[in-house]
């Protein structure tokens, strides 16, 4: 038998290698598989099969952080599912982080590479302060543990590096679609899912027998003060029903933005968008939440009027911007009209529920005291604490203290507020708080800068939206509760848009330059 030179060569050697041992893991998983399905474990077998499919996103993570963002993304969108049908283990609320490690760091290595473009954040001195203070604040003596500090870091902070993805994601609008494609998909059937729920009942799409700890969570009913109507709130695949009207936030906003944008710049989507767009109006409809109704009439509002003023009126294109519009209206309205018919019930207790506690004629109204009596209460009440002037520590009035208190069998302070700006006061101070508003107001304007230079091109309506969202998360809905910041699909978004925003000016001038136009000059963040 003749074997030649190259039989036994490195590049053939490495081959088997890895063939044998891709061979070698589908035998030992098949086994593994095997052994839950002959015992009846199908607990056990629905986490082997979590762990097999993290570690093909961990081997895809580092081959390609491109890839690797959207998969993290995916993973934190339907982590609570599993959650809820597996006892809300510990080993998946923690899975996110890990996923968030292996992105930055096939990120990193990337940029080792020269692979990705990156910039210095305008705001950093403010954020840098933040950071520093915060580290501080996990050594503050009032806080029984340093895991307390850990989990208020991994809150605060651990999201913020998701703005150089984001800014280095976008080579070119291919790439601005795609995202947007993606998040719609994901949205559809997120929200399908809940609109289902909020008809068929807490019954669908959650375990029979749930944790104590998400129980209450996932069967939480609203009752009309006047008619006594009982409408309940649907948490769709998330544990609990305000992680759902959050995700509906965001969603509400981007396409919004999205849509705007294609109007002025593409036909191919704008079907796919307006689904989208009418699918998440249902959606806030029925999600009996007045905060997600009131806020999806505020940001449509703002967004229409920020759409006329940012139009290309040089261009006369400014017909495209009313016909969008108009086709929002007439999504929101087709939505409302196909809900009357097809679920009137469902539809007009949840209108019962708005108009008898939001209505000013309404005997039972509580819009004044839930939008400002209720939260300025809270946080004067903070002051209260004595010590207010320099905190209990960072992450002890925060979400997730509770699991922290379980596994290191420690309470945190009794210490606590509903504001959000009063819980910053509880954990960092009246220091923490100023450092934070600082640090509001610097990302605010510096994403406001980059809006008007995008004024009138087809990209200020994505950029509108991107930065009326930084500004409502940081400083009005943070106000009302710190977790709105602190719900980490509403941070990771709000991170990773920002990063879009300052690559927008990019992108518009590297079109202009491809269709041989002159560019106006529109200064980029600084490169390094």
């Amino acid at each position: 038998m003749n074997f030649s030179s190259q039989s036994f060569s490195p590049g053939s050697s490495k081959k088997l290698i890895v063939t044998f041992g891709f061979f070698a893991s589908t035998v030992i998983a098949a086994y593994m598989l095997a052994q839950y399905v002959i015992q009846g474990d199908m607990t056990g077998l629905a986490f082997a099969g979590l762990v097999f499919i993290g570690l093909a996103f961990v081997v895809a993570m580092l081959n390609n952080w491109r890839n690797g963002l959207y998969f993290f993304l995916g993973w934190l969108l339907f982590e609570d599912l599993a959650r809820k049908f597996l006892g809300n283990n510990m080993a998946i609320y923690f899975a996110k982080d890990f996923l968030l490690i292996v992105v930055y760091l096939s990120f990193f290595l990337a940029y080792r590479r020269n692979e990705v473009k990156t910039f210095k954040l305008p705001f950093r001195a403010p954020l840098l302060l933040l950071v520093w203070f915060g580290i501080m604040q996990v050594f503050n003596p009032a806080s029984p543990t340093i895991f307390f500090g850990i989990l208020g870091l991994k809150l605060y902070f651990a999201y913020i590096p998701l703005i150089f993805l984001g800014y280095a994601l976008l080579n070119s609008e291919v790439d601005l679609r795609r995202f947007f494609f993606f998040n719609f998909v994901v949205a559809l059937v997120i929200i399908s899912l809940g609109i289902a729920q909020s008809i068929l009942g807490h019954t669908f799409l959650n375990p029979t027998v749930s944790s104590e700890e998400l129980k209450e969570l996932s069967t939480n009913y609203r009752v009309a003060p006047i008619s006594g109507v009982s409408v309940y709130r649907p948490t769709s695949i998330f544990v609990s029903t305000g992680r759902f009207c959050d995700f509906i936030m965001v969603i509400w906003l981007m396409v919004l933005g999205f849509s705007g944008y294609l109007l002025l710049r593409h036909k191919r989507g704008r079907n796919f968008a307006f689904l989208t767009l009418a699918m998440t109006a249902g959606g806030a409809v029925l999600t009996g939440s007045r905060g997600t109704f009131m806020w999806s009439i505020i940001n449509g509002l703002a967004s229409v009027g920020a759409f006329v003023w940012g139009a290309p009126w040089r261009q006369r294109e400014v017909t495209r911007v009313f016909r969008g519009i108009q086709r929002a209206v007439l999504g929101v309205c087709l939505a409302t009209i196909l809900l009357f018919f097809i679920f009137p019930n469902a539809l007009l207790s949840r209108l019962a529920v708005y108009q008898e506690t939001l209505s000013p004629s309404s005997t039972a109204s509580e819009l004044t005291m839930r939008t400002w009596d209720y939260p300025m209460r809270n946080f004067v009440g903070a002051f209260y604490y004595e010590r207010w002037p320099y905190g209990y520590g960072i992450g002890t009035a925060s979400l997730g203290g509770q699991y922290v208190s379980r596994i290191f069998h420690t309470k945190p302070p009794t210490a606590g507020t509903e504001s959000g700006f009063g819980t910053l006061v509880v954990e960092l101070g009246v220091v923490g708080l100023g450092l934070w508003l600082v640090l509001a107001v610097a990302i605010c304007g510096s994403a406001w800068k980059i809006v008007r230079k995008l004024k009138g091109t087809p990209w200020f309506p994505v950029g509108f939206v991107i930065a009326w969202y930084a500004f409502v998360l940081l400083l009005p809905a943070t106000f009302a509760g710190l977790q709105a910041y602190q719900d980490f699909v509403l941070n990771a978004y709000m991170w990773l848009l920002l990063g879009m925003l300052f690559r927008l000016p990019s992108l518009a001038l590297s079109a202009q330059f491809a269709i041989g136009a002159t560019p106006p000059q529109m200064p980029r963040p600084g490169m390094r």
